[in-house]
């Protein structure tokens, strides 16, 4: 139409043709193209060029996997993200969104739980292995078998960890079996192998399929190839109890897995099978995360030199050089998150109840909230808010450039798992005790069932909820009961009148 029909484009006293002037005004942001539609048509028609709207949208994030071709009015497109955005924002300042239970009745006791993208996984004492996927509403996630070999009667072992990724679920049983589940192809395991020991740590690979587990001293890797193959790409033997395990995502070629065993990190490839990372006698590491190309790790002093307080450390992989030590602390660092964290950024929890972040461009911490009565267990950080959650069951939500907690919520029992993306939320609190003392959980008492078993939250705050659904259930009560307590939520009803 017109558009076609502009070849010249007038530039105060010259003519230039319609890609130069295009090429120009891709340096204008959102308010310079405002401005310039409104000189003349010619100008008007440039500004709102379809290729100058996609490009912003790229830029500010939205829709990175779409082509300009996809959407028609992509100026309209960036109002409509940055629209729903705000409203995202303004629902988690105000917990505005709806919240479910992710239930398992048969389970018994949750011994762990892991979620990626809003797919939960759990594992139960009763040795079974539950999925939810929380995108949509009706929560019909299966069971998952178990591999029914010929020694297999009578009770499963207790799941002693559990973790998921975009494409695998793995969960390992006390007996030390590891099944390995595919997401994409149902309820029967596609791999399973198994360790002589209980297993302590396990570790999901971000792309590809690799499974890494730690039992007793010894540490193997598992990977499949492209035709589903699977193959131990790694044994390693191991001087010490392997505490955290992590494998670098990323990485092109045979796996790279970084492991915690008391005071020694290592990093452990295939063609370097024992290379420690770091190692201080009788300094043991107390908290582990790894990104693609660094390691980031607590480490506890035990005061014999007083001028070494517990802190941080950021090793990077590619050198294997102590890149920044962080932090200056009495009690130990108990969670650090790096992997979900902005660029250049780090956030810690300890046991002196503090929640830290850290600028990796800097030593000391942006800020620091104190949060939690029993020590810090769980955090996860983005670009404006930070979740923690802590032992004594209160998880958080703190707005981080004005340092001021937005809102709460209590469970009995301590937040294993944190884990959030811009519209959603999901928490764990894991009973440390997994057969109590007169919680007769073996019969039908499900009063003490309940207040034993651990629970699972899945919020949701999106703004495509109805009026009704939005509002949390606490907070849907008409409080005109009587005044009572639920050991779940720690609110008492009724309000004073205002």
């Amino acid at each position: 139409s017109f558009q076609n029909e502009i070849n010249e484009v007038p530039f105060f006293d010259i003519q230039l043709p319609y890609e130069l002037a295009l090429k120009i005004f891709q340096y204008l942001g959102k308010t310079e193209l405002g401005r310039c539609a409104q000189v003349s048509r010619t100008w008007k028609i440039l500004a709102e060029d379809e290729v100058l709207w996609y490009r912003l949208c790229q830029q500010e994030g939205y829709l990175l996997d779409t082509s300009i071709s996809d959407r028609s009015c992509w100026k309209l497109v960036l109002r409509n993200c940055r629209a729903r955005e705000r409203a995202l924002k303004t629902n988690w300042k105000n917990r505005i969104g709806a919240v479910s239970q992710l239930q398992y009745e048969m389970g018994k006791i949750l011994c762990d739980v892991h979620s990626c993208n809003g797919v939960v996984i759990a594992g139960y004492t009763s040795g079974e292995v539950r999925l939810w996927d929380t995108r949509t509403w009706d929560y019909t996630a299966p069971i998952l078998e178990p591999v029914h070999g010929p020694g297999d009667a009578g009770p499963r072992p207790r799941v002693s960890c559990v973790r998921i990724s975009s494409s695998l679920a793995a969960a390992a049983h006390e007996d030390g079996t590891v099944s390995v589940w595919s997401l994409m192809l149902g309820r029967e395991p596609i791999h399973r192998y198994q360790h002589n020991q209980r297993i302590q740590a396990l570790a999901l690979g971000s792309a590809g399929a690799t499974v890494a587990t730690a039992s007793g001293f010894e540490v193997k890797v598992e990977s499949a190839d492209d035709r589903g193959f699977w193959q131990t790409t790694g044994t390693f033997e191991i001087q010490k109890l392997v505490n955290f395990l992590n494998l670098v995502p990323d990485v092109t070629g045979s796996p790279v897995t970084i492991a915690a065993a008391e005071d020694i990190v290592y990093l452990l490839k295939a063609e370097v099978p024992g290379k420690v990372l770091h190692s201080v006698y009788g300094q043991p590491v107390t908290c582990l995360d790894v990104s693609a190309h660094e390691a980031a790790f607590g480490v506890k002093n035990f005061g014999w030199l007083l001028n070494e307080p517990n802190q941080v450390l950021l090793y990077d992989l590619e050198t294997s050089q102590c890149l920044k030590k962080m932090g200056n602390s009495i009690g130990d660092f108990t969670c650090v998150n790096l992997q979900n964290s902005p660029p250049n950024m780090l956030v810690s929890g300890n046991k002196d109840r503090r929640v830290r972040v850290f600028d990796l461009r800097r030593s000391e911490s942006l800020c620091s909230l104190y949060a939690h009565q029993l020590g810090v267990s769980a955090v996860q950080m983005d670009d404006w808010k930070i979740v923690s959650g802590g032992e004594e069951g209160l998880v958080c939500v703190w707005d981080q450039r004005m340092g001021t907690k937005l809102w709460e919520m209590h469970a009995r029992h301590p937040v294993r798992h944190v884990w959030f993306n811009s519209h959603s939320l999901i928490t764990a609190n894991i009973p440390d005790e997994k057969s109590p003392r007169g919680g007769s959980i073996t019969d039908d008492d499900l009063t003490a069932h309940r207040k034993h078993r651990g629970i699972i939250y899945a919020y949701e705050f999106s703004v495509d909820q109805l009026a009704v659904e939005s509002v949390i259930p606490i907070c849907r009560s008409s409080y005109d009961d009587v005044t009572g307590y639920n050991y779940n939520v720690g609110l008492a009803v009724p309000y004073d009148n205002i």
